[in-house]
């Protein structure tokens, strides 16, 4: 991720974790949003239904019980009471509620156009109930539409015009298309509508507040999490690191590190004193053995040089120096081969020692031409033997100069 690239541990773990948890703040925003939506919309279906159900019950109790009264009082025919049991059920509350019918007698419970498909699905389907957030005047609204269905009672106003009673036949001449109910068969329904936008604008205000909670809660997390971890794990790491590359600089295998932080930060450290200590005595060891090496050589009666399989010369005695007229400074690091006047052999004698295991010019006697600083050539015997040093094959050639 180019984001990422050539950052510091700190930068891109603070980085990562920022964008982590302002992808879960979001995810948990939202879900608590839409939770909250199917909890409102949820409780006002229940409560429309429950309004419903009531307004139908009371309009049977009183097609049932109320008979000639109505008559004389027109305010206790069935859909009269139970418009009024509406209006005091949903009084002080968003709520609107009406009875609706396609065979209508009240022109105030003409259906709307949504009421009117729907009242045509109940017709034709026998549906329970149904309900749906829709857009009422450029507003959104929960419209409840909870189907009636005609029984005996309500035969007596809305079955024949004969079988009517006078004030209804007075008000409704023959062939109204409020006449001829049969039991069972659906004549309206109870519609409510519930404006959604109060609800909803509360359910935002709610989200606006957890983001912002969230976001404070973000920029706390960050820094403080961050500290930690630097402090904890990155701080360490950049010791150890330093460490490393002090080591690597100077080649001293004497340093040591405080063992601090967690524990496989601890373990880290006491692995890296554990390889400065084996190092370090492993060095000794080699110093120890170079020292007797160089003692040894140097009470040797011909010039010898130990050079690595690249040629470089690691280590000369006093009379290969006075041969080729270097000091000991000058003479390592040189490769042999240069000094070689067939360089290129004793080069290719290495490899294929390396690669068949022997060579015609390793472990035998041979006759080489070699070339001082000056240029002068020297012809000498030379042998070349082989040892191993800390897992690196190194060869050792003796020259004795020919008369």
């Amino acid at each position: 991720m180019k984001l990422l690239a050539n950052r510091s541990v700190n930068t891109t773990f603070n980085i990562i974790s920022s964008l982590l948890l302002v992808a879960l703040f979001l995810a948990l925003a939202f879900n608590s949003y839409r939770r909250e939506q199917a909890l409102i919309l949820n409780g006002a279906v229940n409560t429309a239904r429950t309004i419903s159900r009531q307004i139908i019950e009371t309009r049977d109790y009183i097609s049932k019980s109320v008979t000639s009264e109505p008559e004389h009082n027109y305010n206790l025919v069935p859909q009269v009471v139970a418009t009024s049991v509406a209006k005091q059920l949903t009084s002080g509350t968003p709520y609107y509620v009406r009875q609706v019918s396609l065979r209508y007698r009240n022109p105030d419970n003409r259906p709307d156009p949504f009421e009117t498909a729907w009242l045509t699905t109940f017709r034709d389907s026998k549906a329970n109930e149904t309900w749906q957030v829709a857009d009422a005047k450029g507003n959104k609204a929960l419209r409840y539409l909870l189907p009636m269905e005609a029984d005996q009672s309500c035969l007596a106003c809305h079955g024949s015009y004969d079988t009517a009673p006078p004030f209804i036949q007075r008000r409704f001449p023959p062939g109204h298309f409020s006449y001829g109910y049969k039991v069972g068969e659906v004549i309206g329904a109870v519609s409510v509508s519930v404006p959604m936008e109060g609800l909803y604008q509360q359910i935002n205000t709610n989200l606006k507040r957890d983001i912002i909670y969230d976001g404070l809660v973000l920029l706390f997390f960050v820094p403080i999490t961050g500290w930690l971890i630097r402090r904890t794990i990155l701080t360490p790491m950049k010791t150890v690191a330093a460490s490393i590359s002090e080591v690597a600089r100077t080649g001293n295998f004497s340093t040591r590190l405080e063992k601090t932080g967690a524990i496989e930060i601890a373990e880290l450290i006491n692995s890296f004193n554990e390889l400065m200590a084996e190092l370090d005595r492993k060095t000794l060891q080699r110093m120890e053995a170079e020292d007797r090496y160089r003692n040894f050589i140097e009470i040797a009666q011909s010039p010898i040089i130990t050079f690595m399989a690249d040629g470089k010369i690691v280590i000369s005695n006093q009379k290969a120096e006075k041969l080729f007229r270097l000091t000991k400074q000058e003479l390592l690091g040189q490769s042999i081969f240069d000094f070689m006047e067939q360089g290129d052999e004793l080069r290719t004698a290495v490899d294929d020692y390396f690669s068949a295991g022997s060579s015609g010019l390793i472990g035998t006697t041979t006759r080489q031409k070699v070339r001082d600083v000056c240029g002068r050539i020297i012809e000498v015997e030379m042998v070349i033997s082989v040892s191993q040093s800390d897992q690196t094959q190194m060869f050792s050639a003796i020259l004795r100069t020919v008369k």
